[in-house]
């Protein structure tokens, strides 16, 4: 499943912006797809979803996308591209702002990593060539606590598996050698198979808030 959204990029202009859209994995958390523009519009994001499904080599019926109620998200371009290719699209409950979390948190990561800069950007080939470093960084050098440390790459190709179970044996291996170090178990470094969308806080989710993506 993906999930996606468009935030603001300050610019020079008071009241102006940029637009960064973006389009995250949520299995893996990886950035599959991102991109900035002036303006916010059905069509662009159509654009990149068609951008996205050919590179990430994605089959009809394969993909569901969340995001939330705004006007670009259900924009009669997008969902006929959605016909399409055959994703199915599902959306925020209504006055339930925490409803896309995984696309809120990205956005979050984006605006408080140490590199962002504290000047407006200047133009969107600036803009645009941030967001390609940071994507960089993101998928393939920064260690995801959501899943367990590896990086989102790592867990898009599958090479997770076999770190985790490194890991796993070196942490055993070390409570067996220094057992007085240790004052209970050693860390769940156990593969996440699945990842849940929306779920309550007993983790149970009702029909409709369920959404869950296997490896």
């Amino acid at each position: 499943m993906l999930s996606w959204d468009i935030t603001y990029l300050k610019t020079p202009i008071l009241g102006q912006f940029y637009y960064l859209y973006l389009f995250m994995d949520i299995f893996s958390r990886k950035i599959v797809g991102w991109q900035v523009h002036e303006h916010e519009s059905s069509e662009l994001a159509a654009e990149l979803v068609q951008d996205i499904t050919r590179r990430e080599g994605y089959n009809k019926h394969q993909v569901n996308v969340h995001s939330d109620n705004g006007s670009p998200m259900k924009g009669a371009t997008i969902l006929a591209t959605f016909q399409a290719l055959g994703i199915s699209p599902s959306y925020s409950r209504p006055s339930v702002s925490n409803d896309n979390a995984y696309s809120e948190s990205l956005f979050k990561t984006v605006k408080y990593c140490p590199y962002y800069p504290t000047n407006p950007f200047n133009d969107l080939a600036q803009a645009r060539q941030w967001m390609k470093k940071f994507t960089h960084w993101y998928n393939h050098q920064h260690r995801h606590s959501g899943i367990h440390f590896v990086t989102p790459a790592q867990r898009h190709a599958g090479l997770d598996v076999a770190i985790l179970q490194k890991r796993a044996q070196t942490y055993e291996k070390a409570k067996a050698k220094h057992p007085a170090r240790w004052s209970g178990q050693v860390r769940n470094w156990r593969y996440q198979k699945q990842v849940v969308l929306n779920p309550s806080k007993n983790n149970d989710c009702t029909n409709e808030e369920k959404l869950k993506l296997a490896s």
